[in-house]
C-alpha cells in the first residue's frame, strides 16, 4: 500500500472542514429543527457559542451556501435558514445521532 492509497478525498476532507469546525454542527442542526430563526433564537440554542462566534460561524456557513440571511426592508428582522444544500444535511445529521446514541455516554 503506498501513501497515496492512504490520502483522503479532498472532498471529504473538504467537508469535514466545514462540519467539523466547533459550533457548525449545532448551528446546521438547530436550523433543520427549526427554521428560520432569528439570531437571538439561534444564540439561545447554541447556548454555549457567543454572539461574535456564532455571527462569525453563520457568515461562513453563508459564504459555503449552507445557510441563508434573509434581511427585512425597512426593519432590523434578519432571519436565519438552510438553503438546499444545508438541507441536504439531514440524514448526516441523523446518523450522527443515531451514532452518539448508541455509542456517546453520560
Amino acid at each position: 500500500m503506498t501513501s497515496e492509497d492512504c490520502k483522503v478525498c479532498p472532498k471529504f476532507e473538504q467537508t469535514f472542514s466545514i462540519l467539523g469546525k466547533k459550533w457548525n454542527g449545532l448551528i446546521v442542526e438547530s436550523l433543520l429543527n427549526n427554521s428560520p430563526q432569528r439570531f437571538k433564537t439561534l444564540s439561545q440554542a447554541v447556548e454555549k457559542c457567543s454572539d461574535r462566534m456564532l455571527a462569525e460561524r453563520l457568515k461562513e456557513l453563508e459564504s459555503k451556501s449552507i445557510v441563508k440571511r434573509k434581511a427585512f426592508d425597512n426593519s432590523n428582522l434578519i432571519e436565519y435558514s438552510l438553503t438546499k444544500k444545508g438541507e441536504d444535511l439531514k440524514p448526516i445529521m441523523n446518523e450522527v445521532h443515531n451514532w452518539s446514541d448508541k455509542w456517546c455516554h453520560k
